[in-house]
């Protein structure tokens, strides 16, 4: 597997690798992911301004940096030492920290939570939403959709750091074991990615391998993608890519 590091770091500011645990920014390869990503925090952004925030596995740190655009405050956690040293060093706000820790270990009030496509990695994750919903009122917390994620029938994919992966059904009785509300959105592809979607299923998956355009058509489709290019709505659930549940006690 070819191995692919972060480009045009600031000065000063180590590069991560792509592991597979984290998404990152700054890889063109992985750009897909990413935006994906990026999405459900913009769209948590807009709902925490003049919050005080947590956002538990903040990885490289660059959702956390998102919020503390409108938060009154953000404090990112996260117990990898080469991801909070970047972290650190790269974002850099008066209302912005970073925690080296274990998500456990948060016990700090805040206004919101914000815990994204981590708590499918989580040995015990009931006893860690005990934790999330003592500290805040709202937590909005996502994770990936085994049903469009993993191959049919699989009980998950073959992301070795996953430990459990949901449907919508399983997801909604974990939450609600712990909070008395909670909605559940799905992230689905929206204009560029639709269309994408839209071409597979009318054979373009057979037609680039034969006319020896798949290099340069993903070498330039991927790094192109952004995040309008996701929408998170109500809708069918089963055919969501990612669950982002807004969780209230």
């Amino acid at each position: 597997m070819p191995e692919y590091v972060q480009q045009d770091q600031p000065e000063g500011v180590p590069p991560l690798k792509l592991t597979g645990e984290r998404t990152l920014p700054d890889v063109p390869e992985e750009n897909y992911w990413y935006r994906r990503h990026l999405a459900v925090y913009e769209w948590i952004a807009e709902r925490c301004a003049g919050l005080r925030v947590v956002d538990l596995a903040c990885g490289e740190g660059y959702g956390a940096d998102l919020l503390a655009e409108t938060a009154a405050e953000v404090i990112g956690v996260d117990a990898n030492p080469q991801a909070h040293e970047h972290a650190s060093l790269r974002y850099c706000r008066g209302n912005l920290s970073f925690r080296r820790a274990l998500v456990e270990e948060f016990r700090e009030p805040v206004d919101a939570v914000v815990f994204l496509q981590t708590i499918e990695h989580i040995q015990d994750p009931g006893s860690l939403l005990e934790r999330i919903a003592e500290v805040a009122p709202v937590a909005y917390i996502s994770t990936p959709n085994r049903l469009t994620l993993a191959p049919p029938g699989a009980e998950k994919s073959g992301n070795p750091w996953h430990i459990r992966e949901y449907d919508a059904i399983e997801y909604r009785d974990l939450l609600t074991a712990r909070y008395d509300r909670v909605e559940i959105l799905g992230v689905y592809h929206a204009r560029r990615l639709r269309v994408h979607e839209l071409a597979i299923r009318l054979g373009w998956d057979r037609i680039h391998p034969a006319a020896r355009l798949t290099k340069p058509f993903y070498g330039r489709f991927i790094p192109a993608i952004s995040s309008r290019d996701f929408k998170l709505a109500r809708g069918d659930l089963d055919k969501a890519l990612d669950f982002l549940a807004i969780c209230r006690r």
